[in-house]
């Protein structure tokens, strides 16, 4: 199945290098793009792709208001920027990876696979800010909300947060893979969450993680 990708980005040299690249994989389609946020909104509608590379810093609106108006597509972050205000914000506004500029372009492929197949995304120096950013923040008795999680969604959704696999899952709680996704799907579904991404803010948030943990 071919993955199919709009790419917003303020500067037409930078979109034009990531269409070539992401053009040349036999499973990556790139079937539009856009030079600020409201467009790349516009073009989500008009397109439906699977996912939007989008830059953070772009004229009028700018990446971070354009993802939070975008609920049909996986949205990844490209950036030239690592700082906890726009690491953060990025993931509340419902992205579900985050990769910086100076990754390398098969990095770039291999993240636009796994956003779209329904990962979380964070590069490794992004993970570290992240988790220093959650260290700084208050958690005002959000874990009512994990209750309504079973037992065993609420082991899960751990799991997820300390950044495992759906097949290292399997392997911790001796289940299925499928066993897992189901249960993905439903901590989801119970949570309000878009994806494996907005779960691991969540679950930091509430303090079910902690950093280091």
């Amino acid at each position: 199945m071919t993955i199919r990708v709009l790419i917003a980005d303020d500067q037409g040299m930078v979109r034009a290098g990531f269409a070539a690249f992401l053009n040349a994989q036999p499973d990556i389609e790139v079937v539009g793009e856009a030079a600020d946020g409201a467009e790349a909104v516009f073009q989500t509608e008009q397109l439906k792709p699977d996912v939007v590379l989008m830059d953070i810093r772009m004229p009028g609106m700018d990446g971070i208001a354009a993802t939070a108006r975008i609920s049909t597509a996986r949205v990844l972050i490209l950036t030239t920027f690592d700082l906890d205000e726009y690491l953060y914000a990025a993931l509340r506004a419902g992205a579900s990876g985050f990769l910086l500029k100076d990754a390398s372009a098969a990095q770039l492929a291999e993240a636009v696979r796994v956003v779209a197949a329904g990962e979380a995304l964070l590069s490794p120096r992004v993970t570290r800010r992240l988790i220093a950013e959650f260290t700084r923040l208050p958690r005002p008795g959000g874990l009512r909300r994990v209750e309504r999680l079973t037992e065993r969604e609420t082991e899960v959704l751990t799991l997820i947060a300390q950044g495992l696999s759906n097949r290292e899952i399997a392997q911790e709680l001796v289940l299925s893979e499928q066993t897992v996704k189901t249960h993905i799907g439903r901590i989801l579904a119970k949570l309000g969450l878009r994806d494996r991404a907005q779960a691991i803010v969540h679950a930091y948030e509430i303090g079910l993680v902690r950093p280091g943990s």
